[in-house]
């Protein structure tokens, strides 16, 4: 039996110049980090005993004979992918909802993929399961995503992710003291909307908008110089970081009609009324997660004025995709 543990990402800035169509031609750049919440997967190999040949345990029970009858379009996509011969069983489990904005599907495939290739006794680094969750997210499920949350998911930390035009990537830690980092740490506040959304749906209209919104994403892009020069610079006020975050929110919200809604606008204009210097939706847009910039002598009142919502602290982590237990379980069916 093989558990692996993914974490999932909070992106800050850049989001969208991760997408092929922009970076292909510009190339492109994120900053973004893991947190302490985290998607598990649990895999085994079926033993022989049953009526069916494989089983998937999430929202849903599927119990299939064959790969092609698997509704899971990852979990189908992935097992075709690896040829899967033998009956398996997968249990999926996350610290946070799907659809949220925090990466979580793309935490599953390379989850997923980690343990496949851990119960069939293979090592995988982080390069190779980022490439391999991003080619079978966009190449074989056909999902409109970005390149970053696969790359997240895998290497985990706080980093500039760096995409140049022929699709290879560059992962640059970003190398502030530890005091910089809590302090930033200490002054974000994460807040669940309650709305979920399919986000490649989003992202289509985000992706579709590129040429007429090509200044918005330029300006988006040039963001992720200017904050790792905040974080960078230890006389700088972390302040500066916060309001950056509000600007992106800014142009973001102007590339789609989708992104934002009536809500979540009210959601935004509550907290920054109660204090919160900056923010920003997290994903593609629509719902899910919300991320807010605020000093700790405000977060009572910004917690009072959205109590409707879901508040939950985290960390940062450094850790990335890892294999947390692995245990033969004597059977094998070929």
């Amino acid at each position: 039996m093989i558990i692996t543990r993914t974490p999932f990402r909070i992106s800050f800035f850049g989001g969208g110049t991760d997408y092929y169509k922009w970076f292909s031609r510009h190339g492109g750049s994120v900053i973004a980090t893991t947190i302490d919440k985290y998607c598990y997967i649990t895999c085994r190999d079926l033993p022989p005993f049953f009526d069916h040949k494989h089983r998937i345990i999430y929202s849903k029970i599927e119990t299939v004979d064959d790969i092609h009858q698997i509704q899971h379009p990852a979990v189908k996509a992935i097992l075709e992918w690896n040829q899967q011969k033998n009956g398996i069983e997968i249990h999926h489990d996350g610290d946070l909802p799907a659809k949220s904005g925090l990466g979580s599907s793309s935490s599953f495939t390379v989850g997923l993929i980690h343990a496949l290739y851990s119960l069939a006794g293979k090592n995988s680094s982080s390069k190779e399961l980022a490439q391999n969750a991003i080619h079978i997210e966009q190449n074989i499920i056909g999902e409109n995503v970005g390149s970053q949350d696969q790359i997240s998911a895998a290497y985990g930390g706080f980093n500039l992710i760096k995409f140049n035009k022929d699709r290879t990537f560059i992962v640059d830690p970003l190398l502030i003291s530890n005091k910089r980092k809590k302090d930033l740490e200490d002054r974000l506040m994460l807040f669940f909307t309650g709305i979920s959304r399919f986000s490649s749906d989003i992202a289509k209209t985000t992706i579709a908008n590129i040429d007429k919104q090509e200044k918005a994403f330029m300006i988006l892009s040039d963001m992720v110089d200017e904050a790792v020069t905040i974080l960078n610079n230890e006389n700088t006020s972390l302040d500066i970081f916060g309001e950056l975050l509000g600007k992106s929110w800014e142009y973001k919200r102007s590339i789609s009609d989708k992104i934002t809604t009536t809500e979540i606008d009210s959601i935004y204009n509550s907290a920054i009324k109660a204090g919160a210097i900056g923010g920003k939706l997290l994903g593609a847009g629509g719902g899910g997660f919300i991320v807010f910039y605020a000093r700790q002598e405000f977060q009572d009142a910004i917690r009072k004025k959205l109590k409707h919502l879901v508040y939950v602290p985290f960390k940062f982590e450094n850790s990335g995709s890892c294999t947390v237990l692995n245990q033969p379980n004597g059977f094998n069916n070929e």
